[in-house]
């Protein structure tokens, strides 16, 4: 995978003409500057977990959810916070737990007291779920009731109470969380559910000159607010112009190579994938991979999509959509080391013709 240096790309003459307007491109040149304070801005703050931010931020112009991967104590929940700070939206965080109720999130009606004396009716309470950007921590210790009623409001950005529907705020986004340890007494995300999800990000420890940055740097003084860099307008704005990003036909064709390959089912899957691999990835994997490919080459300064956008996010797609059998997890082989694979013999492919 290669990388260029935002500062030194201009419009390709690679573009298909008229692909994007003059005003387009203009856009994608603030949302480059845009990114650049805001992770600047992020950085005073969070130390290190680039990866992780720029897979939030991808998620975020892409109208796209992430499922959060990490043992206790990486900062995931100071990360979000922060990125709803810059970005000056509203930011609720909800701690899942096994008594959780539906009407614990999404609100409920509560009798009250009219203007009329003696008079009385039920008025909607909203809950936390009425944010931007809601924090969904430890979202499988809640059980499958309260599961349900998250995951209407990620896909139909609404709620349902008492059989009326009350929309969510715009820009929305769900951000959760999982612990790899402690599993005992969790409730299992559905195949449905995870697949709400567009990027599983896994949080990993810091380096150790990271790690002692933190030492250094967040024992002292509490840092201040963070300043805003954004607001929900102009990300609404910035995720209409990405949408816009062209495609070329290559790339298309190897997202849905990809997907397709996962599955073992298929004919052009290969013998390993039939060996290892018991469900792949879907339809709604190879548009994940398309708006999230569009995302990232905006955020690296370009005007198309390239080989190495798809590439990149691969893997937050696909890995929480390839459900691996027992033969592969007594080899072990995981979907991380089969997205690899995967990538590698297409690319070798494409490569040789």
């Amino acid at each position: 995978m290669t990388d260029q240096s935002p500062a030194n790309l201009s419009r390709p003459a690679t573009a298909a003409p008229g692909a994007l307007s003059d005003d387009d491109v203009s856009a994608i040149d603030r949302l480059r500057e845009t990114h650049r304070k805001l992770r600047a801005e992020l950085a005073k703050v969070i130390i290190g977990q680039d990866a992780v931010i720029e897979r939030l931020l991808i998620c975020v112009l892409a109208r796209g959810h992430g499922l959060l991967m990490g043992v206790p104590g990486l900062a995931k929940t100071t990360i979000v916070n922060c990125l709803a700070q810059a970005m000056s939206l509203q930011f609720n965080r909800i701690q899942f737990t096994p008594d959780l109720m539906p009407s614990d999130i999404t609100g409920t009606d509560i009798l009250q007291e009219t203007d009329q004396p003696g008079r009385r009716a039920f008025v909607f309470v909203k809950g936390p779920l009425f944010a931007n950007i809601i924090l969904a921590d430890e979202i499988n210790r809640t059980p499958p009731k309260t599961q349900s009623a998250l995951l209407e409001a990620m896909q139909e950005h609404r709620v349902t109470v008492a059989g009326r529907f009350f929309p969510l705020p715009s820009p929305f986004f769900v951000l959760a969380t999982q612990n790899p340890i402690e599993q005992e007494g969790t409730y299992p995300l559905p195949e449905a559910q995870l697949d709400r999800f567009m990027f599983f990000i896994q949080v990993d420890y810091p380096k150790r000159e990271e790690e002692r940055r933190i030492a250094r740097e967040t024992t002292g003084a509490a840092p201040g607010e963070l300043s805003k860099q954004i607001d929900g307008a102009q990300i609404t704005a910035f995720q209409e112009v990405v949408q816009r990003v062209p495609v070329p036909d290559h790339i298309y064709d190897l997202a849905v190579d990809l997907a397709r390959r996962t599955r073992p089912q298929e004919a052009e899957s290969p013998e390993w994938i039939k060996k290892w691999v018991t469900w792949g990835a879907g339809p709604r994997a190879v548009q994940y991979l398309i708006r999230g490919a569009k995302a990232r080459a905006v955020l690296h300064g370009s005007y198309l999509v390239r080989m190495e956008d798809l590439e990149a996010v691969a893997a937050p797609v696909l890995t929480h959509r390839i459900l691996t059998n027992f033969q592969a997890q007594s080899e072990g082989v995981g979907s991380p080391q089969i997205i690899t694979r995967l990538l590698e013999e297409i690319g070798g492919e494409k490569h040789r013709g």
